[in-house]
């Protein structure tokens, strides 16, 4: 069997899902959840500990603990109970954050906690139809040094290559760098313009005598162990800290684009994106984003912190985490003892329960003695 199609239309029937839902069906259900356990179980193994936030919160709380603005992304509704404004999640990152702030806030530091859930998108992103996502991965709250995103990032590789990835790459991004510039070694009266140009790679729009230093940062963009020290002329703290992370990841690929803005709203002074291939073919998105940011505590401090999220329906399209089970098909007239033992063996029994049943979706059959592969 496959997924159920990713319907679009309305108005055909009420067996219709909305726009970006979908059905998992076998084995694609199956997959989905070997790769989510995949990913937390590497981050246990860590010492992530697992925390599962609800997937609906008061609307004001979602965007307050990280300062990112949500409003285009989020499922609105009142609460029946009370009349008050709830959304449904479109990320865990900020949940986490909160229970840090709140829950957690007298919890010794650095804190290690690990996730994995549903998020849900009132609005498609460009590359992605879906609206209901799988959302997986960890965060480490108070701090967000070279060593903390080491540690995120190697645990994120293990996790992708143990689920299938090949030809893992990193791509780096400084989220702070423009700003700061712009704020002290460039200054530029008009800051909003300068990052539109920059977003959209407009080598001509960046022609004016303040805005031109800032071309470096473009011809920056590629390897990264070619761009450092061209950074390092620019920004030389940052350029150390970036080479002391690339050396600590001394087996994978690793670029770096300094102007890269969209999707780390939040972050601070270093964004990641991962990527990757699947069956010999690369994915056409970003398999996994973190980097580093601020909690936002009620009192109005700000805490050092780091992330990553991994993004498991990428994966489970790509077709990984597709395991053959060793599934047997008892006929009806099995002793059921039997099956208790095949159990504790290891096997998934299918019990007969009437003639009608058949052996499909099963590896072997149980001849009487013993299961016998099927031809």
């Amino acid at each position: 069997m496959s997924d159920g199609p990713d319907i679009s239309a309305s108005g055909r029937g009420p067996s219709l899902l909305p726009s970006g839902f979908r059905d998992r069906l076998p084995p694609a259900a199956e997959a989905a959840s070997f790769l989510t356990r995949t990913v937390v179980d590497a981050f246990a193994a860590r010492g992530y500990a697992r925390v599962s936030p609800p997937l609906a919160e008061h609307e004001a709380s979602l965007a307050r603990w990280l300062g990112k603005p949500l409003d285009a992304a989020l499922f609105r509704s009142p609460d029946p109970a009370t009349g008050e404004a709830l959304a449904l999640r479109p990320d865990i990152t900020g949940q986490i954050a909160r229970i840090a702030a709140t829950r957690l806030a007298d919890a010794p530091r650095p804190l290690r906690l690990a996730y994995a859930g549903p998020v849900l998108r009132a609005r498609a992103g460009q590359l992605d139809p879906a609206r209901e996502l799988t959302q997986a991965g960890a965060e480490l709250i108070g701090v967000d040094g070279v060593a903390a995103l080491a540690e995120l990032l190697t645990t994120a590789l293990e996790a992708l290559a143990a689920a299938g990835v090949e030809n893992l790459s990193v791509d780096l991004t400084t989220p702070d760098l423009v700003p700061e510039l712009a704020a002290g070694r460039w200054p530029v009266a008009d800051l909003p313009t300068l990052l539109a140009a920059l977003d959209g790679k407009d080598w001509g729009a960046l022609g004016s005598a303040e805005a031109r230093p800032y071309r470096q940062l473009l011809d920056l963009a590629g390897e990264a162990d070619l761009a450092l020290p061209k950074l390092g002329e620019i920004a030389p703290s940052l350029a150390i800290e970036l080479r002391a992370l690339v050396r600590a990841l001394p087996d994978v690929r690793i670029t770096l684009d300094p102007t890269e803005r969209h999707g780390f709203e939040y972050h601070s002074w270093v964004g990641f994106s991962l990527f990757g291939s699947a069956n010999g073919k690369p994915f056409a998105t970003e398999i996994g984003r973190g980097g580093a940011y601020r909690v936002r505590h009620l009192d109005g401090t700000e805490e050092r912190a780091a992330g990553v999220s991994l993004y498991v329906d990428t994966l489970v399209d790509a077709g990984l985490g597709m395991t053959s089970p060793r599934r047997v098909f008892l006929p009806t007239s099995t002793d059921p003892a039997i099956g208790a033992r095949l159990r504790a063996e290891g096997w998934a029994t299918v019990q007969g329960l009437c003639e009608m049943d058949s052996s499909e979706g099963c590896s072997h059959v149980w001849n009487g003695s013993a299961a016998v592969a099927k031809d």
